[in-house]
Order: C-alpha cells, then sequence, then structure tokens
C-alpha cells in the first residue's frame, strides 16, 4: 500500500504568522509576570525592611541602632545556616534513597549482543519446535560465479612507472596521448 503524502491544510504564510502571534503572545506574558515579580519583591521587602530614621539620632543611639541591627543580621545568618543544613540533609537523603530504589529494583547491565550465525533450518527448529520438517536450503538458488572469467576481464600490467612518466612528458607524450585515444575510436 503506497504511502500518501498529507498536505498541511494551512498555507506556510498562515504558519508564520501564527507562529509570530504565539511568539509576541509569549512574550507579553512573560514580562507580564515579570513585573509582577518585581511588584512581590518589592512589596515584601518594604514589609520585611522598614526605612531607616538615622537624622536627629545622637551617638548613643546610632550605636543602639548599629547594634539591633548586627543583632538582626546575626539571627537571619543562623536561619540561613540551618536551612542551609537541612537542605544538605535532605539531599544526601535523597541521594541515598534513589541509590536504594535502584539496587531493590534490580539495575541490570545489558550484556553485549554478538551477531550468532544459525542457519535457516535452526531457526525455524527452534522457532517451531517439533513442528518443523521442511528444510530449507537457501544457498541452492544462489547463482554461482566463476572466479576465472573476473580474472580474465582486469588484466593488470605492472611496469616501471619511472619510464611511463619519461616517455609522456614533453610534447612527444601528449601527441602519443592523442594517437592513443584517437586509435580506439577508428577501429
Amino acid at each position: 500500500m503506497p504511502e500518501v503524502e498529507r498536505k498541511s491544510k494551512i498555507t506556510a504564510s498562515r504558519k508564520l504568522m501564527l507562529k509570530s502571534l504565539m511568539l509576541a503572545k509569549a512574550k507579553e506574558c512573560w514580562e507580564q509576570e515579570h513585573e509582577e515579580r518585581e511588584a512581590e519583591k518589592r512589596r515584601y521587602l518594604a514589609e520585611r525592611i522598614p526605612t531607616l530614621q538615622t537624622r536627629g539620632l545622637s551617638l548613643s543611639a546610632l550605636q543602639d541602632l548599629c547594634r539591633e541591627l548586627h543583632a538582626k543580621v546575626e539571627v537571619v545568618d543562623e536561619e540561613r545556616y540551618d536551612i542551609e543544613a537541612k537542605c544538605l540533609h535532605n539531599t544526601r537523603e535523597i541521594k541515598d534513597l534513589k541509590l536504594k530504589v535502584l539496587d531493590l529494583r534490580g539495575k541490570f547491565k545489558r550484556p553485549p549482543l554478538r551477531r550468532v550465525r544459525v542457519s535457516a533450518d535452526a531457526m525455524l527448529r527452534a522457532l517451531l519446535g517439533s513442528k518443523h520438517k521442511v528444510s530449507m536450503d537457501l544457498r541452492a538458488n544462489l547463482k554461482s560465479v566463476k572466479k576465472e572469467d573476473t580474472e580474465k576481464e582486469r588484466p593488470v600490467e605492472v611496469g616501471d612507472w619511472r619510464k611511463n612518466v619519461e616517455a609522456m612528458s614533453g610534447m612527444e607524450g601528449r601527441k602519443k596521448m592523442f594517437d592513443a585515444a584517437k586509435s580506439p575510436t577508428s577501429q
């Protein structure tokens, strides 16, 4: 059954226009999502970090403010360190569990396949079992080729290549080549 080529129902220009529209819409959605993320980030930072009022504060008040800020930074660093330690512990645990799953599933390495020469009779016997009674001699139908014929067709002349180069150099060589090419056609 010949394969029938299916033609597209949409023309190439229509496809291109649709593709450009889809890309424009995707770009618009991406930009909107990016703006929303930036607005969320600004809102979160404004909520978490109040503006500092340092005008009109005395030296002792500024020192107290610095001590408070340093204490907050230490608390945040401790939290960050704890979260990183938990994350590292979880990734190690996930890696160990994956290895256990692979061991339980029994991951077997596939052996390299080797080419096996099996006769057609042996293959049919293996597939059909005792039902196989017909022997197939596939080599009987092949055409035999005589090696002697092929050797006669291609006579090989081995000679000294330097003599050939010297003989063909110059205008005499070109004339010999021209005469040699001319002679078989005249026969």
